[in-house]
């Protein structure tokens, strides 16, 4: 389509923020960024991506606003390895920082297993807290100090017996500074990870009553979490919530396949839906772009650049607060089509199949150990290296 790229550049993607908040833009697995924005359900305003959730009794602290709604991609991570949730004052990086200092309060990691991903609610029952942290009386921090410090970022063990399949991951942070005056302040979002297991047990995850909760309805206004006064504290700080749960034995994560009346084999259970597709050329947050059919025409190449533009007006539609810089890449891809046509160069596209280069920002230079605090330790930590060492990427 002749001049349609001028149009696209007058919806290019605005993420100005307007507070000092925060917001959970980014999975790493095993210290491997997945991408701004990719697999994680978070605001899609950007004016209101990093305010607070509203109200504790809303199903927004379930995911989130907007976290009800699935996105395309469920990133895979292997039980016993390591997840890491970035938080940022800026969505899309702008400004450095994760949040605001007088910020201070705990952090906590809940996590929800879902049969499918698009149609089952966030909001609801089966929550379990894997992880949390208060006030670290050593050190003399919050735990939002602690992933400032880290710069945004917050690091957990997946267990190693969490049960293979689709999982909501919920990283948490509960911001004091307001607390005395009624206004507990909730941060989260939830990355979507498909659970990779080698497990042979196929005993399913037995959650006794008691760690097993339901977001909304988790805390209540009155909990002594919730109205600690951070100026005149009286510790130990009452963390909210559930205790945590710790997974024990071995986990739901395969299935029997009969090779013959008399044999079966047990195989690793695999992930079938929300992967990423093998033959993308670039990714923003859960959008891809895919190559445009071949062409040797003059109307061939005029249909490949419209066909190349429409994906890229998909992205721009499509991208979260955390930014469409790879919408841009994909564009500039769409001029040279569009270019080509123009200069009677009818065979294309330019460069194909060949994969473009993101302008992701990036990633912080440290990543972060699974943090001190209830549902981890130095054993663990140490058991993780290992079998990361030894097997994860053995799954499919």
């Amino acid at each position: 389509m002749k001049g349609f790229s001028s149009f696209l550049g007058a919806i290019a993607f605005s993420s100005t923020i307007v507070n000092a908040h925060t917001v959970f833009t980014t999975l790493f697995v095993n210290d491997v960024s997945q991408g701004d924005g990719t697999c994680v359900r978070m605001n899609m305003n950007p004016q209101e991506c990093t305010n607070p959730i509203a109200g504790i009794d809303s199903d927004d602290m379930a995911c989130g606003v907007s976290g009800g709604q699935p996105v395309a991609f469920t990133c895979p991570a292997p039980a016993g390895g390591k997840l890491t949730f970035e938080w940022r004052l800026w969505a899309d990086a702008e400004q450095p920082g994760a949040l605001d200092i007088s910020h201070k309060g705990p952090c906590a990691v809940y996590a929800k297993q879902v049969k499918d991903m698009a149609t089952d609610s966030a909001a609801g029952p089966g929550w379990i807290k894997l992880w949390e942290d208060g006030y670290d009386d050593a050190a003399g921090k919050w735990c939002t100090e602690k992933v400032i410090d880290n710069n945004g970022l917050l690091s957990i063990d997946v267990p190693e017996s969490l049960p293979g399949g689709n999982w909501l991951f919920r990283p948490e942070l509960l911001a004091l500074h307001n607390a005395d005056k009624g206004d507990p302040q909730f941060y989260t979002g939830c990355a979507q990870v498909f659970v990779q297991s080698s497990s042979s047990n196929a005993a399913p995850l037995d959650v006794p009553a008691e760690y097993s909760v339901s977001i909304p309805g988790y805390v209540q206004a009155d909990d002594p979490g919730l109205t600690f006064n951070i100026y005149s504290p009286h510790f130990p700080y009452p963390m909210p919530g559930p205790k945590v749960y710790e997974p024990a034995g071995s986990a739901t994560a395969v299935a029997s396949v009969s090779t013959s009346p008399s044999s079966s084999k047990v195989v690793a259970l695999k992930q079938t839906e929300g992967k990423l597709p093998p033959d993308y050329l670039i990714k923003n947050a859960n959008w891809v772009g895919v190559e445009v059919a071949a062409y040797s025409t003059e109307a061939g190449c005029w249909d490949a650049s419209s066909a190349c533009f429409a994906q890229a007006a998909a992205c721009y539609d499509a991208a979260p607060p955390t930014g469409s810089a790879n919408c841009r890449v994909w564009e500039h891809k769409c001029d040279g089509i569009n270019a080509a046509c123009s200069a009677g160069d009818f065979a294309g596209p330019p460069d194909q199949g060949q994969k473009l280069v993101g302008e992701d920002p990036a990633p912080p230079a440290d990543i972060p150990e699974p943090a001190s605090g209830a549902g981890s330790s130095e054993a663990k930590r140490q058991m993780r290296r290992r079998r990361v060492r030894r097997a994860a990427w053995r799954l499919p």
